[in-house]
């Protein structure tokens, strides 16, 4: 519905977004290994580091020659994989556009652990809504929308230009894009839209970088206030 094409909102603290940077490096770096192994390895490459939740909670077991961590690290190895040109493209322009400011306002290694925490609760939040489901998760989803829930409490009033319905260019207050994004998840959860979208990821990831924001951001950054309409 509405697709990020670029923010107004240069860096201020940080010379460059190192760590956004190296995630959206990794993640393409990952995808393209994964595409030159033969279907069946791709396949288990996937099985092996994606969330599965009835492995996670112990209702079923994975066949021993695809246990290669720990089922709880697939919590975080999920985070950096993708099933498909379109999935991997744009979770990384979300990433590009929002993760460079609020990565300015932690610091880079604040930044990175903030991402993992945010990914590690969406990855749980999906895995406790439905624990029985055998079906992989992979994705950097769950934890670029923390990412857009710090963006959200650091510059909600940042001029946000979007394709609207993919079409029709549109600059836009950030609490707006993110404000309808959210509340297509929920509107998805209740309405029990079918697909393979793992909704609760995504409210689990945006709840959490909420929650965190004030915990990781520079104490001279306040929230809600770095923001200036464009």
């Amino acid at each position: 519905m509405l697709l990020p094409l670029h923010d107004k909102n240069p860096l201020k603290i940080i010379p460059f977004e190192f760590v956004t940077f190296l995630i959206l490096g990794v993640c393409a770096v990952l995808f393209l290994y994964q595409q030159l192994l033969p279907g069946e390895d791709s396949y288990s490459m996937v099985i092996s580091f994606a969330v599965i939740p009835a492995v996670l909670f112990e209702y079923r077991e994975l066949a021993s020659e695809l246990v290669r961590i720990p089922a709880e690290l697939t919590l975080l190895t999920s985070l950096f994989l993708h099933s498909g040109w379109l999935h991997l493209l744009s979770n990384m322009l979300y990433l590009w556009i929002f993760g460079d400011n609020v990565e300015d306002c932690m610091g880079h290694f604040r930044f990175l652990v903030f991402y993992l925490l945010c990914g590690l609760a969406a990855s749980f939040t999906h895995a406790f809504m439905d624990p029985t489901s055998s079906i992989p998760l992979v994705g950097a989803s769950g934890a670029i929308a923390g990412v857009l829930g710090a963006y959200l409490m650091l510059h909600p009033k940042v001029r946000v230009l979007v394709l609207f319905f993919y079409r029709i260019p549109l600059p836009l207050p950030a609490f707006l894009v993110i404000g309808i994004w959210i509340g297509l998840q929920f509107y998805a959860v209740y309405n029990g839209s079918p697909g393979n979208t793992a909704w609760w990821a995504h409210i689990g990831g945006f709840v959490a970088g909420i929650i965190l924001v004030p915990i990781f951001k520079s104490s001279s950054i306040s929230l809600f206030d770095r923001g200036t309409e464009h």
